[in-house]
C-alpha cells in the first residue's frame, strides 16, 4: 500500500519553524509564509548570543535564516511529484548588520513554469535563487545564493 505524505499548511510550518531550536535559540523568527506558499519573511533580533566579535550579527546566522525558505517554497508550490533538495549555497557580506535584519523570499510563477519545462522528461534542474538580508532602513546587510536540485519523480515512486 502507498505511503500517504503528511501535507504541512503555512501557518503550521511557520508554528513549527519557530519553535524549532536551531531558530529559536539564534534570533531567528519566521514572519509570514503565505497560504499559496509563494512567499515568506523572517527576521533575525540581534542579541548578546548572535554578536560576533566586532558586535555585529554573526554570518552563520545571517546565512542560516535564509537557508530552508527557497526549498520550502518550491517543495510545497509543486508538490509530492517533485524531489527539492538544496544543492548549494553562498553568501556575499555587504554591511555590518547592526540591528534587525530581514529576509523576503518571493518565488514567481515564471520560474516556476522554468523548473516544470526543464524537469518534463524526468531530467534534473540546477537553480539558483536570490535573496538580500536587509537591516530595518532596507540597505543591504548580504546578498545570499541558494542552488535547489529539482526533478520530477517517476510514476512508479509517487507517493499517494
Amino acid at each position: 500500500m502507498p505511503r500517504r505524505r503528511r501535507t504541512a499548511t503555512p501557518k503550521s510550518t511557520l508554528r513549527m519553524v519557530n519553535w524549532w531550536p536551531p531558530y529559536l535559540f539564534s534570533g531567528v523568527r519566521v514572519l509570514e509564509i503565505a497560504d499559496d506558499w509563494s512567499s515568506a519573511r523572517v527576521r533575525l533580533r540581534m542579541h548578546w548570543y548572535n554578536r560576533n566579535y566586532v558586535g555585529t550579527h554573526f554570518g552563520g546566522s545571517l546565512f542560516a535564516m535564509s537557508d530552508p525558505f527557497w526549498m520550502l517554497l518550491v517543495m510545497n508550490t509543486l508538490g509530492p511529484e517533485y524531489i527539492v533538495w538544496d544543492k548549494a549555497g553562498e553568501i556575499d557580506f555587504v554591511a555590518p548588520g547592526k540591528g534587525d535584519v530581514f529576509a523576503e523570499f518571493k518565488l514567481t510563477e515564471h520560474r516556476l513554469e522554468e523548473i516544470r519545462r526543464v524537469t518534463a522528461d524526468g531530467g534534473k534542474a540546477l537553480v539558483w535563487f536570490e535573496n538580500d538580508v536587509v537591516a530595518a532602513d532596507g540597505s543591504v546587510v548580504a546578498k545570499v545564493r541558494k542552488q535547489l536540485y529539482v526533478r520530477r519523480k517517476p510514476a512508479k515512486d509517487l507517493v499517494v
